[in-house]
């Protein structure tokens, strides 16, 4: 890219250390054993390289990315503990990644595991959390009140069946979990909260596809296109991508890799195709208008 101020990937997970070294001592999920992370709906593998500052940074100037959007991913399950465990794992996690925002020069900003506050940009919040605005309002409130905007990505936490391959659940479960979270939003968050800025992860799990099926049962789609909601682009790549700016507009469109959870050079690529204005729209112009 040429002539970008700034490049900002809003979608990034980041455990710092001492939050690692909790999951360590965790004795049931989430937690980390060995090389593995241990969670409710199977095992993954875990390399500590992933979390370490400056290789994460090498990874940010790899794909040209200025600032990365880090938050704690719901998938990890913390939603279904009891309180107490709940509320120790958060307050690691943000005082943890407050640290590593401080000591980046910069490069990273944070989303709160719960509401926000300052020195965060907002929230991350579990697809699951939308089937109860009344519980989620203290969360939207401190959005609305501090500024930045909501994230919404997949909760996870359902396991595929016994035969089912290692990428199952984020293919199925994570997608149906963003799709059913968006039309939530859309059936009633929009009109209860139409200033909130919203993000939905991995393009609302395919929602522009689900749009004119959504119209033949009567909606008036265009109805639904509003400003305050985006889309993360992580883990998609052209005809995607294509899809959803010919349904929402390019504006409504950010940069989301997911990293380091998944590869981010298929749709650092897949998006630099759609060339230089259409590139810096959803890298650097769309992802400061939450910011700001």
């Amino acid at each position: 890219m040429t002539d970008v101020l700034a490049s900002v990937d809003v979608h990034q997970h980041f455990l710092p250390s001492s939050f690692v070294d909790l999951l360590r001592r965790r004795t049931s999920p989430p937690r980390i054993e060995c090389s593995d992370l241990i969670l409710g709906d199977g095992s993954f593998p875990f390399d500590p390289s992933d979390h370490d500052v400056e290789a994460r940074v090498a990874v940010l100037d790899r794909y040209g990315i200025d600032i990365a959007v880090l938050s704690l991913q719901p998938t990890l399950g913390i939603a279904a503990l009891e309180r107490s465990e709940r509320e120790e794992l958060v307050a690691v996690w943000e005082d943890g990644i407050g640290e590593v925002v401080l000591g980046a020069e910069g490069r990273f900003l944070a989303l709160a595991a719960g509401p926000t506050r300052p020195g965060f940009k907002g929230s991350c919040v579990g697809s699951d959390d939308l089937e109860d605005l009344g519980a989620l309002e203290p969360v939207v409130d401190a959005v609305r009140r501090e500024g930045g905007f909501l994230f919404v990505h997949p909760s996870g936490g359902i396991a595929g069946p016994g035969s089912a391959p290692a990428w199952w659940p984020a293919v199925t479960v994570y997608t149906a979990q963003m799709q059913e979270a968006y039309l939530r939003w859309l059936a009633a968050g929009q009109e209860r909260w139409p200033d909130v800025a919203m993000v939905f992860a991995i393009l609302a799990g395919g929602a522009p596809f689900q749009l004119e099926r959504l119209g033949s049962r009567g909606v008036g789609v265009r109805t639904l296109l509003h400003t305050n909601v985006f889309f993360d682009t992580a883990s998609y790549g052209r005809r995607a991508i294509e899809l959803c700016v010919e349904t929402f507009g390019v504006e409504q469109i950010v940069f989301g890799t997911d990293l380091p959870i998944v590869d981010a050079q298929p749709t650092v690529t897949s998006i630099s195709l759609f060339g230089e204005s259409v590139e810096k729209l959803v890298r650097c112009d769309n992802p400061l208008r939450l910011l700001a």
